[in-house]
């Protein structure tokens, strides 16, 4: 120790010499060989992963000295870089999502352990959410009964459970309004990137989006020309906007929570973005959802932007209807709108085929009711798992007592948000909390037609749909004086 010591006090010496030569020379010295160094690692690991290292490291000193730069860690990744994997193994190959997610939590409970955060908040929905989280532990518990659980679908499961305690995460961290603001600053700008991307892999040459998947293999993202969707499945046929979603369905998804989100930004007198910056992002985040040609994203999107306008910001109306009358009549949307009526009569092969797997997934249910089968298999061969809906997906899972819950959850959450709304919030906080309820309310109808929303192979998606319920819920609590914000919290700068 007396030899760390004494070696500490000589450099403390040398970097605060009163002679400034030394000084210098010691910088010089310490600046050289952090060049060595870079230039060793960046020849070793490549440029691309040395700077995947640097953002990392970075992104961890951000996070340790303040929570919240953990969302912006963790929105970047969700909306940007959903499916990447770390460059190494731990028996397993840890994604980015796992990554950001670790953090986040990490110092959160660190915090708690260190006294520096002495209050644990509940919310009223607390109890629910907890129960819905432990009925899915004992259904996949029950699961393995029958289909045991390799490490993949594992670590999918726990990626799961923790996308959905993030709810108390989300509203133990953001306990004030300035990081109410902070963090829906940095959710919009990582969905403004998402559909920017979206766009742009769309309208380049297909051949350069397939080189840039390309190029991301090696995060483990799928690429290759399989990596394009197009309708019907038919590669001469109108291309789907995919972005690094993968899916064109799940990207409609990511941006029904973006636009729905953004649309009360444009008509309140407090805004996170000045106007026409919030009209730029929105544009290109509907661009985005209509290109992927998403019917169930875009029924989402609608429900979500009723809600807004009919609740407070009836001057949008208008203007909406002008942007469905434009759907309905532009020569170049027709496609669009006869895909949209094919859908609601039943008539193309992807609503046919919906209604084969509604039918499969209600015997699995009648045969398991109560809890299921869980989340790695089925007990019987004539069975399987996976079908396009939400609450079908979770009784196949967990049963009807699970979905019950989640239902429970979703009426606890609708009605705290009423409540809260008729009481009154200040302008700024009255946006954004329509603007997060309309988001879920989107994600909630579109759920109806896909599964994304809680399903193994999106756990990102899950990590979306909880942060949401859970910054509505802070913008509630915030604005209760009943539950007035931590003396000790950290305020970001706005």
């Amino acid at each position: 120790m007396s030899i760390f010591q004494t070696s500490v006090r000589t450099a403390q010496n040398l970097f605060f010499s009163p002679n400034p030569s030394v000084r210098w020379l010691v910088l010089g010295a310490l600046l050289a060989a952090g060049a060595v160094f870079i230039a060793f690692f960046v020849g070793i690991v490549g440029p691309v992963m040395a700077l995947v290292v640097a953002a990392a490291t970075l992104a961890g000193l951000l996070i340790l000295a303040d929570t919240h730069w953990g969302f912006v860690a963790l929105c970047a990744v969700v909306f940007l870089l959903p499916f990447a994997s770390l460059p190494f193994s731990v028996g397993f190959k840890p994604t980015f999502l796992d990554a950001a997610l670790g953090a986040i939590f990490f110092v959160w409970l660190l915090k708690l352990v260190l006294g520096q955060q002495r209050e644990f908040i509940a919310s009223p929905l607390g109890i629910l959410v907890a129960l819905f989280m432990l009925i899915a532990l004992f259904s996949f518990a029950l699961g393995l009964t029958h289909s045991p659980a390799n490490t993949f679908l594992l670590r999918r499961f726990l990626e799961i459970l923790i996308g959905v305690s993030l709810f108390f995460v989300t509203i133990n961290t953001v306990r004030n309004e300035a990081e109410v603001v902070w963090v829906t600053r940095w959710v919009l700008l990582a969905g403004w990137g998402c559909a920017l991307i979206a766009i742009a892999f769309y309208v380049i040459p297909q051949e350069w989006t397939i080189a840039i998947l390309d190029r991301l293999g090696r995060f483990d993202y799928p690429g290759g020309a399989g990596a394009l969707r197009f309708i019907e499945d038919d590669p001469a046929g109108t291309m789907r906007a995919i972005g690094t979603a993968v899916d064109p369905n799940v990207l409609g998804g990511m941006m029904i929570l973006v636009a729905a989100l953004l649309v009360p930004q444009l008509a309140a007198k407090e805004t996170v973005f000045p106007r026409w910056v919030t009209a730029v992002m929105l544009g290109s985040a509907v661009l985005a959802l209509y290109l992927t040609y998403s019917r169930s994203a875009l029924l989402g999107l609608a429900s979500a932007v009723a809600l807004v306008a009919v609740l407070k910001y009836r001057r949008l109306i208008p203007w909406f209807v002008v942007a469905g009358l434009l759907l309905l009549l532009l020569p170049m949307t027709q496609d669009y709108v006869a895909r949209l009526l094919e859908g609601f009569a039943g008539q193309d092969l992807a609503t046919q085929m919906r209604f084969g797997e509604y039918k499969d997934a209600l015997i699995l249910i009648g045969r398991y009711p109560l809890f299921g089968v869980g989340f790695t298999g089925t007990p019987d061969m004539d069975i399987y798992l996976g079908v396009s809906m939400l609450y079908l997906i979770m009784a196949e899972n967990m049963g009807l007592v699970g979905l019950a819950i989640f239902v429970a959850v979703m009426i606890g959450f609708f009605i705290m948000v009423f409540h809260a709304w008729r009481r009154g919030l200040t302008p700024g906080l009255e946006a954004m909390l329509l603007g997060y309820t309309g988001a879920i309310l989107g994600a909630l109808v579109s759920g109806i037609f896909d599964h994304y929303w809680f399903n193994m192979t999106y756990p990102h998606m899950t990590v979306l749909f909880w942060l949401y319920v859970g910054m509505a819920t802070a913008v509630i609590l915030v604005n209760d004086p009943s539950h007035p914000p931590h003396p000790s919290l950290h305020e970001p700068e706005s």
